[in-house]
């Protein structure tokens, strides 16, 4: 698209925006009808643990919106010499889960809890036995329920509790709702009805310790909606909200709000039945799209929907890069400290590509990645440690590698349950995120530890605004009739950029060797945590 047409889009406000407030970075990207990213603009932030509980403060949320779209809106301007001052269609996501409760004048009644915290498991393991249907840690209900059996004064004064993606939208459009996907984060969805499931609605009313409370938690949800339809448009308020300065006008048709496993779909082309796709950041999940019903309740896999409501097996692990990132940065300042300035993806590349000098089991080496808890092992608290024994073949290609195989580990011990309990088999499986920036490395590590082809398209480390605002063109664009799945084959990716790379066997057998030495160490790294904390 030549820049006149780009000057032209922009002045007649046929954009889509994207927002995405991830776990380390919010985002805002600005995309054309070709669906061509042409600004963007992010903030990095972090969470903060406070009183035991991993928070963001709404002051950062907006503090990180408001910088990400200036920046974005700035580039707009010095590129193609023209304000931004009308956008077509507007559509945020973040990550999913958690728990933010407001009282009836709309006052947040405690801080934010984000997907990171293991704090409700009691809940969790009530709820999973009363629905007969696997209720995480993470999910918002899992987050309530716990706050009634903890006796939390603030439940009593509850009129609407959702998501981070429900929030901002709600700000910025006044409508109360959430995509179903970010939905099925909240309360198990009824795949046939596209809402929340009934009965089980029902069997939570019952509790006697819910039954003292005014509510009803059919009306403190948000509503459901599915992918293409409005969501209610961009108030003068949010418009203020979004821009301070004061340019942009009112009036987009906003999409459904959805979690970051929502737009990862979309951005990877995933939701269609027997397709899949991993996105791996801080946290790593991965979504395979059923074709057909679970044979049986897994404590590691939640059923949660794609963007149109489609039953998807999720595979969650709370930690993923961070691990990296933290010795990347130790390599960083040993570089500085010698007068070498890398850029960042200067120093992960050339770490990424030693490791492909390494033995295919990492050389007897052993790293677990444990920011935080990990429910998929059973962790927890955080303790990231690295072991090593006397015989290991202790090499800096061996570390690398052991860095990346353990990014993977949790994530490959659930997927082996779908593999090999529930013999789900997938048509594709697509991966994004900024593990595989570097190419090929840390996508033959992946498809090595899945025994899996895996495909990482050229969005692979910018997919999830992206995909978001793919869904604001949805719903102002699509065609009568139109599904989600047909207007990402035939119009948004009839032209896919894209490498997949195949499992090498000695990769195979040395992920294998590296993960039966990785769960056998896990009694290791549990009494690592119980030492420490004590």
């Amino acid at each position: 698209m030549g820049a006149d047409k780009i000057i032209q889009d922009v002045e007649s406000g046929n954009i889509s925006l994207g927002i995405e407030l991830g776990s380390t970075r919010i985002k805002a990207v600005l995309v054309t009808p070709d669906f061509k990213t042409i600004a963007a603009g992010s903030y990095v932030w972090e969470n903060e643990l406070k009183n035991g509980i991993w928070t963001y403060s709404l002051e950062n949320v907006w503090a990180g919106i408001q910088a990400s779209y200036q920046e974005m809106a700035a580039t707009v301007q010095e590129k193609y010499h023209v304000a931004l001052t009308k956008i077509g269609s507007i559509g945020v996501s973040a990550m999913m889960h958690g728990y933010m409760a407001f009282d009836e004048n709309d006052h947040l009644l405690v801080p934010f809890r984000t997907w990171r915290n293991n704090i409700t498991e009691q809940a969790a393991d009530d709820l999973t036995t009363l629905f007969d249907f696997n209720v995480p840690q993470r999910w918002s209900i899992a987050h309530l329920y716990q706050a009634i059996l903890n006796q939390e004064d603030h439940v009593k004064d509850i009129t609407f509790f959702t998501t981070l993606a429900g929030y901002v939208h709600w700000q910025l459009s006044g409508e109360r709702v959430l995509g179903i996907g970010d939905a099925s984060g909240m309360f198990p969805i009824d795949s046939y009805t596209k809402d929340y499931d009934e009965k089980l609605l029902k069997k939570f009313r019952d509790v006697k310790s819910v039954r003292q409370y005014h509510w009803d938690i059919k009306d403190i949800l948000p509503n459901v909606l599915l992918a293409g339809q409005p969501a209610g448009h961009l108030t003068a308020a949010g418009a203020k909200r979004l821009d301070p300065q004061g340019h942009l006008t009112a009036g987009g048709v906003m999409a459904p709000p959805e979690g970051d496993a929502g737009t990862g779909m979309v951005g990877t082309n995933a939701v269609r039945e027997r397709t899949g796709n991993i996105s791996a950041g801080t946290s790593a999940f991965s979504m395979v799209v059923l074709d057909q019903p679970m044979k049986a309740v897994h404590r590691d896999i939640d059923l949660v929907t794609t963007p149109t409501g489609l039953p998807v097996a999720m595979v969650h692990t709370n930690n993923c890069s961070s691990d990296i990132n933290a010795w990347v940065n130790l390599f960083k300042e040993f570089a500085q400290t010698i007068g070498v300035d890398l850029k960042p993806d200067e120093l992960y590349g050339a770490l990424f590509n030693k490791s492909v000098e390494g033995d295919a089991d990492a050389g007897g080496l052993l790293n677990f990645s444990y920011l935080s808890g990990e429910n998929i092992t059973k962790m927890t608290a955080g303790r990231p440690l690295f072991v090593r024994t006397p015989n290991s073949h202790f090499t800096l290609a061996n570390f690398v590698k052991t860095q990346l195989y353990a990014a993977f580990a949790p994530l490959k011990i659930g997927m082996d349950i779908l593999a090999n309990e529930e013999h789900i088999h997938l048509d594709s499986l697509i991966a994004q995120g900024g593990l595989f920036r570097t190419p090929k490395v840390g996508q033959q590590v992946l498809a090595d530890s899945l025994n899996t082809p895996i495909t990482v398209t050229s969005n692979a480390g910018e997919g999830g605004p992206w995909g978001m605002a793919v869904l604001g063109f949805f719903v102002e664009n699509k065609d009568v009739n139109e599904t989600l799945e047909d207007f990402l084959d035939n119009k948004v990716f009839a032209n896919p950029d894209s490498v997949t790379v195949q499992p090498d066997p000695s990769g195979v057998a040395g992920s294998n060797e590296f993960i039966a030495k990785y769960q056998a160490a896990l009694p290791v790294e549990g009494k690592a945590v119980d030492v420490l904390t004590d």
